[in-house]
């Protein structure tokens, strides 16, 4: 299924690639990187390209992209759920997913890659699993191998393995036992000139963290769980429970896992947390124009609407701006034409405002169309879909875990229009 994996740098250079059928050059990344340059953000690159003997596909996770070559037709989402797996496992074993972290852990990650793929084909990807079989490095254990010639692999077959919950291994002990739970959720929202919305969803995670003694049997119930569309569980529910009785009753892997994901499409239940008043406008003379914009809370329930920032793409005829923040401030980058206002934690009673002037080019034609904004925030303790968890129980143990629930609602692809649709 997948032949190559290459990762990729911000910049566009290539500093790892692993085969698993054949060997494939790096000339087919060629096809990729004309793709990139074209996009405005790394995050518009098309996840799947085509080219005349193999399929290209990608994802970007922190300010990396995990290319796999495949030369067959396979789904393209199980080749991106298993992009992401290796991701999640980077992160999981190193502490965070980057360039650098990855070049000091080669061995590892080379380790990880052939047991996660075999021929191929996805093999063992349970974190539980995985560092069964292959240790976590640390300083000691590094010492250890670099003087005895060692490795971070097992000796023996992951006990899990064996078991009808190969998610969880066998004998696990902890003093003190805790299960706690992140409902995050991420809007996706497109508003036209006068705040009107024009496409609204929420894409909604469970993230857990759980660890318990012995063999836990947990049932998650929701307050509201019928709003919720195409949910995506781990292997780990009881799909059937949860068909019959909206009710997550699961036999929860050790330590930290994704629980499940789901969609909320229908926009009159997407509440819209701020409001933006805009106005951007170029002069047909005087080589300048205009900028003034006020954003202020909508609909938060209460919460307080906080790491909020304001990014704009700016034509390439604007060469500079001289604005004033009454909040916050700002930067704009002359390579990039990328106005960035970074506003913080947002106060109703004085509506933060950046207004001022842009200078253009002399003798540049009038931009054609205002430039858009896009929009990033976070609200603690908020699910904007009002999802709530009601109940956690546990069965089949005797001890009483410390629970805990957290809810946090960020911005996802958040933009605001100059354009009005009819």
């Amino acid at each position: 299924m997948i032949h190559s994996l290459f990762l990729i740098n911000h910049s566009g250079d290539i500093f790892l690639e692993k085969h698993w059928k054949s060997v494939i050059s790096r000339s087919v990344c060629d096809y990729f990187f004309e793709v990139k340059e074209k996009a405005v953000d790394p995050e518009n690159v098309p996840p799947v390209l085509q080219t005349p003997h193999h399929y290209l596909i990608s994802i970007y996770r922190g300010k990396l992209f995990f290319l796999s070559v495949v030369q067959t037709e396979v789904p393209p989402l199980f080749v991106i759920e298993f992009l992401h797996r290796v991701a999640d496992t980077f992160q999981d074993y190193f502490g965070e997913c980057s360039e650098g972290v990855i070049k000091d852990n080669l061995v590892t990650v080379y380790e990880l890659l052939e047991e996660m793929l075999d021929n191929g084909f996805p093999l063992a990807t349970e974190s539980n699993v995985l560092k069964e079989m292959i240790r976590p490095p640390n300083i000691l254990r590094s010492v250890v191998n670099t003087l005895t010639g060692g490795s971070n692999v097992g000796d023996t077959l992951p006990t899990g393995q064996l078991s009808n919950v190969p998610w969880r291994r066998a004998g696990v002990k902890y003093t003190n036992n805790e299960a706690y739970f992140d409902v995050v959720e991420e809007i996706d929202a497109i508003l036209d000139k006068s705040g009107t919305t024009v496409f609204a969803e929420i894409q909604g995670v469970v993230e857990a963290c759980v660890r318990l003694t012995g063999m836990p049997d947990l049932t998650l119930s929701f307050m509201n769980p019928r709003l919720l569309d195409d949910m995506s569980f781990h292997p780990c529910v009881r799909f059937k429970r949860w068909e019959s009785e909206r009710v997550l009753s699961f036999i929860p892997p050790d330590g930290n896992f994704t629980l499940m994901t789901y969609h909320v499409s229908s926009q009159n239940l997407v509440a819209i947390p701020v409001y933006v008043k805009q106005n951007i406008n170029f002069f047909e003379t005087g080589s300048c124009g205009r900028l003034d914009i006020t954003i202020g809370p909508k609909q938060n329930m209460g919460k307080t609407v906080e790491g909020l920032m304001v990014t704009i793409h700016m034509p390439k005829v604007v060469l500079s701006a001289n604005l004033t923040a009454t909040q916050g401030n700002y930067t704009y980058d002359l390579t990039t034409k990328v106005l960035v206002w970074d506003i913080g934690k947002l106060n109703p009673q004085k509506l933060p405002n950046l207004r001022g002037s842009l200078s253009m080019q002399a003798g540049a034609p009038k931009p054609e169309e205002n430039p858009s904004l896009n929009i990033d925030l976070k609200i603690q303790q908020l699910a904007i879909s009002g999802l709530k968890v009601s109940r956690l129980d546990m069965y089949g143990e005797k001890y009483k875990p410390f629970k805990g629930v957290k809810y946090l609602t960020k911005a996802g692809k958040f933009q605001r229009l100059s354009l009005s649709f009819l």
